[in-house]
């Protein structure tokens, strides 16, 4: 008769879990920093095209493109794979990312607030100051990048809105990281506490990191291999932190990651390849002046009907 020594078993089994959960949780980290990378190189512009301005767009009519491309299906599919990949080691990754004895957890302890501010109010602030400085110093570019970032940010955060109000899935902390599948379709909206899919800090901070990358890769090209781990690796940091803060699960920030992607990726290239649209010739065709007395004048360029 063969005896097994089950004691043994059950801290195999929770370090082997342990493992797994920290496994995840770099899987999900590189996984969102790194898949955005494919469709950026989808807006690099033709040969020939010297756009350094919105309106130089309209004497380049082969500039239009494809608002969706097969890159597109790819990073959705991706994403969308990560997402679903990420809901069983929901918990896991949640008990390992608010463990304080961990030294990334104590990094985290460090920064979190700090990204987390940076990524809102900052986005707004910050993307509404590069548009009124372009506007005032006759920087068309600067204004370019400014609007078109808050824009992005805009769509994401409008669409990632309506999915938490309607998914209403509950905050880690509600069921002290126990329950990742409590959902309740419509309980998010008026409830705080159900709006954790998706994280909107996330969605927010991809949004911005994907629209300026688009937009340099436009404007200085050479310039784009520092900015993409700066800007992608700052978003997901920002992921982090909101689960580091249990706010979210690992899943709501892949989805937010994915909504922000796309929402930067997609306002960029449409308002290069329609440069007539309606939004982009009222903003980026007002005028901000300062007189002597330091006063600021205002005029608008409205399109015809």
């Amino acid at each position: 008769m063969t005896f097994v020594n089950r004691t043994r078993r059950a801290p195999a089994a929770a370090a082997l879990k342990t493992i797994r959960a920290r496994g995840a949780t770099l899987a999900l980290a590189l996984a969102i920093t790194l898949a955005p990378a494919p469709p950026l190189a989808a807006q690099k512009p033709s040969p020939g095209d010297q756009r350094t301005v919105t309106p130089r767009d309209t004497a380049n009519k082969q500039r239009r493109q494809t608002l969706f491309t097969y890159r597109d299906a790819i990073l959705a599919g991706g994403f969308a794979v990560l997402t679903v990949a990420m809901f069983p080691v929901d918990r896991e990754v949640a008990k390992q990312l608010t463990d304080s004895s961990l030294t990334t957890n104590r990094f985290l302890e460090h920064s979190a607030t700090g990204v987390e501010v940076i990524t809102a109010p900052g986005a707004y602030i910050i993307g509404g100051t590069l548009y009124v400085v372009g506007r005032v110093g006759h920087k068309p570019n600067v204004a370019d990048l400014g609007w078109h970032g808050t824009e992005a940010v805009l769509l994401a955060t409008t669409i990632t809105g309506v999915l938490k109000g309607t998914m209403g899935r509950a905050r880690p902390f509600v069921t002290n990281d126990t329950n990742p599948t409590d959902f309740k379709i419509g309980g998010g909206f008026g409830n705080g506490e159900r709006q954790s899919f998706p994280s909107g800090h996330t969605t927010t901070a991809f949004a911005v990191a994907s629209s300026v990358t688009s937009e340099m890769r436009r404007l200085h090209p050479s310039a784009v291999k520092f900015v993409v781990p700066v800007m992608y690796g700052g978003a997901t940091l920002v992921g982090l932190s909101r689960m580091y803060h249990n706010k979210h699960w690992a899943s709501d920030v892949v989805l937010g990651a994915a909504i922000g992607t796309f929402s930067g990726l997609k306002v960029v290239r449409y308002s290069h390849a329609h440069p007539h649209n309606k939004v982009d010739r009222i903003i980026l065709g007002t005028t901000i002046a300062l007189n002597g007395h330091g006063d600021a004048a205002l005029g608008f360029a409205l399109p015809a009907p």
